[in-house]
């Protein structure tokens, strides 16, 4: 038998040649690979000597060569095959053990050059791996050194690896090509940067976990990260306590912490089943978190919190008192971390980068039955190079205005139609996913006077995700004691709505931008 070595990553392969050459079988080896065996004292032959022609253009022909291929490709079970094999005495190879130039290392690394990277770019290690996985029956190709003792157990105890083992170490070969496609194609996209949706579509995400369930129990489910630098995302927090993140664990504190990064004053976020139930802003983190608590204290129990400060001590002694799922802060105080460790199960999340947001050019994807639908993300509050526009005979205040826009940050992330009230830079009443707006709004309103006390919507505001199609929410905001509204503007009827607010004396504003959020 005869193996080709040849490899980037050399973890485990001067011990798994040794064991290859204590069985007996005879080892081709190129490049670097071929340098660290000879020194470990393995016997190799250069891949030159097989070949008879010389390694050249800087290594980037070695193993492009018919008696390399022909050696791979050839199908025992044809005696054609074999036949022609003879008369151009070439032999076989068996096993292949390869693994690719480090492209990703080389993309992510810091003020990495295009140059750099396409000279990263593996040829010869993909056609030989894609040589050796079509003709599986006959060739075992090894591209994950976790493979190699699964290979080398099969080969002591009988003498060959299994047609199983080789289909599935086959199905390897061209996951792992395929990926490695894709990153190339990937970072050649961003490069270009003038096209934001290619013609085709091709993404690759790397495991994190297996799941213990998906959205629901009955279902399967796993964790994937994407390729690249993305800072600020659930992907690279750091857990400091509690059992491992499900499914809806991390839905749900993804949403809340692309909330939280619209603020960048002290601000806490508590999330439920994918929509904000509490938050607030304020001059410390503890303030802040008063408000997002109190904002709505039942909602809260078993939700998400994410905060962009420090948790202090007086904070997480607060936080202590009641079921929290996740906890996700830049950092913690050495009390708060200890307080919040005493509770066993609550997972503490720790993300340095937590106000960072996502490039403008990220993909938001939903799949649907038969296909994918794909945007760039809601990365605008408002629009570009436009002012919001106050349609009403009376205009908000500085406090209203501040009050406004916070609203409008949370509408932002409320699932649609939505609608969000707010009072003095906290969260009043959250009305989220109901089928027309007024509904939205008589929900908002009735859940504040429910959890906070009847006067709790006098004097806040309100934002709408999407323009009122009747003037029927200022009815209701009016009743509510509402001072201001802030919403998208583009009906038919907006002078309904308009002239119902001027009867009022609410004030209103148009943004020109919505965020519906399915």
């Amino acid at each position: 038998m005869r193996a080709l070595i040849s490899v980037s990553d050399k973890t485990g392969i001067v011990e798994l040649a040794k064991e290859f050459v204590s069985l007996g079988i005879e080892i081709i080896s190129t490049g670097g690979t071929y340098s660290k065996l000879k020194e470990a004292g393995v016997k190799a032959i250069e891949i030159s000597e097989l070949t008879g022609f010389p390694e050249c253009l800087d290594g980037r022909v070695k193993t492009l060569h018919p008696i390399v291929h022909a050696g791979l490709l050839a199908m025992r079970s044809k005696p054609e095959h074999m036949k022609q094999l003879e008369e151009l005495k070439i032999e076989t190879i068996d096993i292949v053990v390869v693994n690719l130039y480090p492209f990703k290392a080389t993309i992510l690394k810091d003020g990495v050059k295009r140059e750099e990277a396409v000279e990263n770019i593996d040829i010869g290690g993909p056609t030989m791996l894609r040589s050796a996985a079509k003709n599986y029956q006959d060739v075992a190709v090894i591209v994950d050194p976790r493979d190699y003792e699964t290979v080398l157990a099969e080969l002591k105890s009988d003498g060959k690896v299994s047609l199983d083992t080789k289909f599935y170490l086959m199905q390897k070969v061209f996951m792992h090509t395929s990926n490695y496609d894709t990153m190339i194609a990937d970072y050649l996209k961003k490069e270009r940067k003038d096209e934001a949706f290619p013609e085709t579509l091709t993404m690759t995400f790397e495991k994190v976990q297996d799941m213990r369930y998906g959205e629901n129990p009955h279902q399967s489910a796993a964790f994937y990260r994407e390729i690249g630098k993305k800072k600020g995302s659930i992907v690279d927090a750091v857990q400091l306590n509690g059992k491992e993140l499900s499914f809806n664990n991390i839905n749900d504190t993804n949403g809340a912490l692309e909330l939280l990064k619209e603020f960048t004053e002290p601000t806490v976020v508590a999330c439920k089943h994918g929509n904000p139930c509490g938050v607030g802003s304020a001059d410390s983190i503890l303030k802040a978190w008063t408000k997002a608590y109190t904002a709505d204290k039942t909602s809260i129990f078993g939700g998400i919190v994410v905060a962009n400060r420090e948790v202090t001590k007086d904070m997480a002694e607060e936080m202590k008192k009641i079921f929290l799922e996740v906890i996700v802060a830049p950092s913690y105080e050495k009390e708060a971390l200890e307080i919040l460790q005493s509770k066993k199960n609550v997972r503490v999340l720790q993300l340095e980068d937590i106000s960072i947001p996502q490039p403008s050019s990220a993909y938001d994807l939903k799949k649907v039955n038969g296909g994918l639908i794909v945007q760039t993300i809601d990365s605008k509050l408002l629009p570009e190079n436009s002012e919001i526009k106050v349609v009403t005979k009376i205009e908000p205040t500085k406090e209203q205005m501040e009050d406004l826009m916070f609203a409008w940050k949370m509408v932002k992330f409320v699932k649609s139609n939505g609608i969000a009230m707010a009072k003095n830079k906290q969260s009043i009443g959250i009305g989220p996913g109901q089928v027309n707006r007024v509904w939205a709004a008589s929900q908002s309103v009735e859940h504040a006077k429910e959890l906070i006390g009847a006067q709790a919507t006098n004097g806040a505001v309100l934002a709408s995700d999407a323009f009122f199609p009747f003037d029927d929410c200022v009815e209701v905001a009016h009743q509510a004691g509402i001072t201001a509204i802030i919403q998208p503007g583009g009906s038919v009827r907006d002078e309904d709505s308009i002239k119902k607010c001027d009867d009022y004396g609410i004030a209103m504003i148009f943004t020109g931008m919505r965020h519906f959020k399915h």
